[in-house]
């Protein structure tokens, strides 16, 4: 049986790529916020000198970023891998199980209620022409030829990590010197919240819980943070 060609070019990602990508940037940038503002209160609490707290603050910002895009790197190229060995695993399925290969599209449409009969004649129908994507999409719910970037992700995770940090950055070290640590709090406060409205739509969680959380998680991070630089 000739077997679906799979290195036929994609046209647009799919649904799942795209939030991939905008999960990775989210991420990224409530991970920016938070350890940008937590390096700065521990600084800034330690010692006044602007500069100091500046370059504190711009060096945890690039680490911070890169870090983040160098393990989204790695953790998707190895989802991507995960995701090639299950479609090489079926495409030798289909030359050895055969049979089983058709009892799974069948049982299939089965559970979304079709008769087994006909059942039974879609999965002949569909293996006759698309053998490798239907299998592919019917047992792992994955589009064929579609895998995860991991260069998406990780420049997503580069460029929100950058932007999150940007907030508390400018905030501490730009604002007043009266006004330091109010703008600073406020600039966090909005941005976590920010993030918390983004994760939980793309979640479809709930929004008022996920901002909460954010803005709770951020205040306790600026105090303990602030509470450590005041030891040395």
């Amino acid at each position: 049986m000739q077997l679906t060609n799979t290195k036929t070019k994609k046209s647009k990602q799919t649904m799942d790529e795209k939030l991939n990508s905008l999960r990775a940037g989210v991420l990224g940038s409530n991970d920016g916020i938070l350890t940008v503002v937590g390096v700065l209160f521990s600084v800034a609490a330690a010692t006044t000198n602007q500069f100091t707290i500046f370059i504190a603050g711009l060096s945890d910002l690039l680490a911070c970023a890169f870090s983040m895009a160098s393990g989204e790197y790695a953790s998707v190229s190895t989802q991507k891998d995960t995701e090639k060995a299950v479609v090489e695993k079926e495409r030798q399925l289909l030359k050895t199980d055969f049979a089983g290969e058709l009892h799974a599209v069948q049982r299939h449409y089965m559970n979304l209620g079709v008769t087994e009969a006909t059942s039974l004649e879609i999965a002949k129908d569909l293996l006759s022409k698309k053998p490798l994507e239907t299998v592919v999409r019917v047992k792992y719910d994955m589009e064929l030829g579609h895998y995860m970037n991991p260069w998406d992700a990780a420049f997503a995770s580069l460029f929100s990590a950058s932007a999150g940090g940007i907030f508390p950055l400018f905030a501490m070290t730009f604002a007043p010197a009266h006004l330091q640590w109010p703008a600073t709090i406020i600039a966090v406060s909005v941005a976590v919240a920010l993030t918390g409205y983004l994760s939980a739509v793309l979640g479809k969680g709930n929004v008022k819980t996920a901002v909460i959380r954010n803005v709770i998680v951020g205040i306790i991070t600026m105090f303990i943070h602030y509470y450590v630089g005041t030891l040395f």
